[in-house]
């Protein structure tokens, strides 16, 4: 696995950052009054290129190093590429069609076979990673690369200022004082292959550093409206337990949950009274959010947040959430504040809502 972040791209120097709280959110001139001038940015893609050029780059450079991570060619004709946006360029600069960049990513890398790609607004990237297990489980796919990709353009600024969903002020998840999300950008990709094999060009016969296990995926629609979510937070507790169903666990056996967090008192009001249902038999998983570290990525953030969880199931603790000073009344879990917070358990959920009713659960684990 691999990530771009506002943090940097070396997976154990950004954890530890986050670890100790840090953010890599910072003023970012505009063009436009904009409700926020803040936001967090890859520091080395200069925002001077084309907002077509910046997907591309980002994609390609974090795309490579999860292949090499896992041991392979970009050029491997068993890879399919199975990839997230929510927008990337196209409010800027208009393709014929959201899926062209995608297809630009897999031929500029010299990929043997063409992508998969998926738009589900902010669950894109964990939808990615969905889709893509679905292929292996099923039979069609031997090896998948998944993940997600998005940039931080003018119109996404423009736009959430006039949704309102941008903060004027920090990204504060679960924070009394919440009041909107900060944007962000950045990429993940995870490289996913059948648990178990020894078959030639296998994991286990190459010697590949084996990161984790994705032992479950659940998704779920609410069609409630073009952006917000149903309030009352079923389709998240549908989703998770369709994950843990599929995984095989119980709800007693979380240990950590990385949250949505978006910041918005909308959002984070659906996911307090979604926990407070799934986990009210007593267990308490400990719960982190990394959009106030990253900015809200959109299309990239289920896959940065499917690699973060993998780190704190190897670790056995959790980032502190940045801005977090006061809890919202009726939390119902315990979230680390100003410090990392350590956690018990091998199991992991990832949970993303996404524009349009999107929500995806990812239920992943640690291996030894």
């Amino acid at each position: 696995m691999a990530w771009s972040t506002a943090l940097g791209s070396d997976l154990d120097e950004v954890w530890r950052a986050l670890l100790s709280g840090a953010t890599g959110v910072t003023p970012v001139p505009s063009a436009h009054p904009v409700r926020n001038g803040r936001a967090a940015v890859v520091a080395d893609l200069p925002m001077d290129l084309d907002p077509v050029q910046r997907q591309y780059e980002l994609g390609a450079r974090t795309l490579r190093a999860a292949v090499a991570d896992a041991g392979l060619d970009v050029t491997d004709p068993r890879l399919r590429l199975v990839v997230g946006t929510s927008y990337g360029s196209h409010l800027d600069v208009p393709p014929d069609g959201l899926d062209r960049w995608g297809e630009a990513l897999a031929t500029g890398l010299g990929m043997a076979r063409r992508p998969l790609m998926v738009s589900t607004a902010c669950s894109a990237g964990s939808d990615a990673i969905l889709v893509g297990a679905a292929l292996i489980a099923e039979g069609e796919e031997e090896i998948c690369v998944v993940g997600g990709v998005d940039v931080l353009t003018q119109a996404k600024r423009l736009g959430h200022s006039a949704l309102g969903t941008m903060s004027p002020t920090a990204l504060r998840a679960f924070d009394e004082s919440h009041d909107g999300m900060v944007l962000g950008e950045g990429a993940a990709f995870l490289v996913l292959e059948r648990d178990g094999s020894a078959q030639q060009g296998s994991a286990q016969e190459r010697g590949a550093r084996v990161r984790g296990r994705l032992s479950g995926t659940g998704s779920a629609n609410d069609a409630a409206g073009p952006t917000a979510p149903d309030p009352s937070g079923d389709t998240v507790v549908q989703a998770v337990r369709t994950a843990l169903a599929a995984a095989g666990r119980s709800i007693g056996e979380v240990g950590v949950l990385n949250a949505h967090g978006s910041g918005t008192p909308v959002n984070d009001d659906v996911e307090c009274r979604a926990f407070g249902s799934l986990f009210a038999g007593g267990a308490a998983p400990v719960v982190f959010a990394t959009k106030g570290a990253f900015g809200h990525t959109l299309g990239a953030t289920g896959a940065l947040e499917a690699v973060a969880v993998l780190l704190a199931l190897r670790d056995k603790q959790v980032p502190p959430v940045p801005g977090l000073e006061t809890v919202m009344p009726g939390f119902p879990l315990p979230l680390p504040s100003g410090a990392a917070l350590p956690f018990a358990g091998e199991v992991g959920l990832s949970v993303t809502l996404g524009f349009g009713g999107f929500t995806t659960c990812l239920a992943l684990e640690a291996v030894a």
